[in-house]
C-alpha cells in the first residue's frame, strides 16, 4: 500500500527500494521554497544494517503488511535462535544479530510475537514482563542507601538489572522488557 511521507511513524516497517525497512527516528522538514521532506534513520530487517535516508513524497514507499504468530522460544544453534511456530509446529531461525537487543529475555519455552512478510520471519519481540531468576546479587547492607537502594543483579540470562537491597540470589524477579528495569520480586 503506497503511503505518503507525512504517514510516517516510529516503528513503522516500509518497503524502500525493494527491501524491508523498520523506522526508528524521523523528522519532518518543511522549508521556505520547495516541498516537504522527512529525514529518516531506519534499520533494514534483513540485513541489520542501520541506513539515513532523505525521503520525498515522490519516493516510492509502500507500507509493509507484518502478520503476527505466537512463536515460542526453543533453543540456541550456534549462532542461530530457533523459535516454533506454537500452531504450526514448523520452527523458524533467527540470526543472532536479529535478536541481539533481546537476548536477554530469550528462556527456553517462552512465548514470543512473530512477525512474518511474505511467509519469513522477520523480528520476535518478547512478551512485555518476563520473570527471571537471580543468580549473582552482593549482599545488601542495612542503611547504605548512598546509591539510591539499589544494587547490580545477574539474572540467569546475564541480563544485568538494578534491584532494590532486599533481592538475593536465588529469588525469581519480573522484569519490563520494554525498559530493562526491575518491576517486581515474584518469590
Amino acid at each position: 500500500m503506497a503511503i505518503s511521507i507525512g504517514d510516517i511513524t516510529r516503528g513503522m516497517i516500509l518497503v524502500y527500494g525493494g527491501e524491508l525497512y523498520e523506522v526508528l527516528e524521523f523528522e519532518h522538514v518543511k522549508r521556505g521554497r520547495g516541498g516537504a521532506f522527512v529525514r529518516a534513520k531506519m534499520r533494514g530487517l534483513r540485513t541489520g544494517r542501520v541506513i539515513t535516508e532523505t525521503l520525498k513524497d515522490s519516493d516510492n514507499l509502500d507500507s509493509a503488511f507484518l502478520e503476527t504468530r505466537t512463536m515460542q522460544y526453543v533453543y540456541q544453534s550456534g549462532d542461530k535462535y530457533v523459535f516454533m511456530d506454537k500452531e504450526s509446529f514448523e520452527e523458524y531461525e533467527l540470526s543472532a544479530a536479529t535478536v541481539e537487543g533481546i537476548k536477554g529475555y530469550l528462556v527456553e519455552g517462552l512465548d514470543f510475537t512473530g512477525q512474518f512478510y511474505q511467509g519469513q520471519l522477520l523480528k520476535v519481540a518478547p512478551p512485555n514482563f518476563v520473570d527471571l531468576q537471580v543468580v549473582q546479587a552482593p549482599p545488601g547492607v542495612r542503611g547504605d542507601t548512598a546509591t539510591g537502594g539499589e544494587k547490580p543483579a545477574t539474572l540467569q540470562t546475564g541480563l544485568v538489572v538494578k534491584v532494590p537491597l532486599f533481592v538475593e540470589t536465588g529469588d525469581v524477579i519480573r522484569v519490563d522488557t520494554r525498559t530493562g528495569a526491575y518491576v517486581e520480586r515474584v518469590s
